[in-house]
């Protein structure tokens, strides 16, 4: 938790730095034109600088980004509309079996009789159901649904298929390395397996010596995590059909255990790969300074005490997502475009 808060921390700073040098019209993401130098002929040209460059936090978010992305298998779902049994309590995802590429098997509604009761949250109508509860609990959130539209848990969204092993090595590709980098690394990464076009399965990675895996690119350290994170699904330790049915607090006991997976990135993972609807990240400092303003703080005037920067305590942020549940990732979603997070690379 401490890692994620750190990493949080370093992207509010660095979007506090850039929204409070441009003024209140530029936003963290807009280029800011490069003015021309008024210097004499005897002044030599001053080298634009660049803003010094932050220590990388495990994970960074470019594996968020890569841990919820569709395989590379199936990107584009080949029928979003075809509504299936949703619920806010387990993984909502398309998700495929590593080893087969076979989709983890969901309820059709149209598969149930006709006599028995009907269930009414479907993946049609889960997005829609979240807002209205999170505007009924609080009236607060009715301009942040209405101006922000949250595909991960749209229609279209929870029909795209998610192979958890290739997202969960995907994350670990990227860890303190750029987007482009890990990008580069997992191409690389696929090579070493000869004729196959998709993400490796398990057991093509498991019996691979590290010293080959390293060839890649990668580290001594993630080269182990991969493996490790291989050996897992090989076992059966882990499995599509457990990250799809398992209770929340399993799902995080088994992904935890696994080296180089934190709680960070795995709350993350449960949210944006699984599309599960009630994940909260305390250790969130996006989520904290969005929910600080949320509730009227003034966050801009908030300092930085003994090291840790506390927008809301956590008692606070526990409190207040509460009343949200069971749609606390959609919640925390929001809560991120109250204060303009980037959080385009976990989409």
């Amino acid at each position: 938790m401490a890692t994620a808060t750190r990493r949080s921390s370093r992207l509010s700073s660095l979007a506090e730095s850039i929204s409070s040098s441009a003024g209140s019209t530029q936003t963290p993401n807009s280029r800011k034109r490069k003015q021309s130098p008024v210097a004499t002929p005897s002044t030599p040209p001053q080298k634009r600088q660049r803003p010094a460059k932050l220590p990388a936090a495990t994970p960074t978010p470019s594996a968020v980004g890569l841990m919820a992305h569709a395989t590379s298998a199936t990107k584009k779902p080949t029928n979003p509309m075809v509504a299936r049994l949703a619920d806010p309590q387990t993984t909502n995802a398309t998700l495929l079996s590593p080893e087969t590429s076979r989709v983890i098997t969901h309820m059709n509604v149209a598969a149930i009789p006709s006599r028995l009761p009907q269930p009414s949250t479907t993946t049609a109508t889960l997005l829609e159901e979240a807002n209205a509860h999170l505007i009924k609990v609080d009236e607060r959130m009715r301009p942040l649904v209405e101006n922000n539209f949250c595909r991960v848990f749209s229609p279209e969204g929870l029909a795209e298929a998610i192979d958890p092993f290739e997202s969960l090595a995907s994350g670990i590709i990227s860890q303190q390395v750029s987007g482009a980098a890990a990008k580069s690394i997992k191409a690389k990464f696929v090579a070493l397996f000869e004729g196959d076009r998709r993400f490796p399965h398990p057991s093509d990675v498991a019996p691979l010596p590290i010293e080959r895996l390293r060839t890649a690119g990668l580290s001594q350290r993630k080269a182990e995590y991969i493996k490790g994170l291989a050996e897992k699904f090989v076992s059966g330790e882990l499995s599509a059909q457990m990250l799809n049915d398992a209770r929340y607090e399993e799902v995080l006991r088994h992904l935890i255990a696994v080296r180089g997976l934190g709680k960070w990135s795995v709350e993350m993972f449960a949210c944006f790969g699984l599309k599960r609807m009630d994940v909260f990240s305390l250790g969130d400092l996006g989520v904290q300074r969005g929910m600080a303003a949320f509730v009227g703080k003034d966050v801009a005037k908030l300092k930085n005490k003994g090291g840790k920067w506390k927008y809301m305590s956590e008692k606070e942020m526990l409190e207040l997502s509460e009343k949200f549940a069971p749609y606390r990732s959609l919640f925390m979603w929001y809560m991120w475009r109250v204060e303009e997070t980037d959080i385009s690379t976990m989409e």
